[in-house]
């Protein structure tokens, strides 16, 4: 399981990475339980669930560097 870079770096929490949806799409990013979405962690927005879930599971996205 991997965890958000900008959670930690940012938030100072180790939280996994996962799919998440905003208006503008889908995206990889981490949800903390208590407080909500803590970061967006890919550049992408993706069209469908599938297609960032897909690229949640082989890495293939592009890791943002900052919030």
């Amino acid at each position: 399981m991997s965890f958000g870079k900008l959670a930690q770096e940012y938030c100072n929490v180790s939280l996994p990475l996962q799919v998440l949806k905003s208006r503008a799409g889908y995206y990889i990013g981490t949800f903390d339980p208590e407080s909500g979405p803590c970061s967006r962690e890919s550049l992408e927005y993706f069209h469908t669930e599938q297609d960032a879930s897909e690229a949640l599971l082989s890495g293939n996205f592009t890791q943002l560097s900052e919030p």
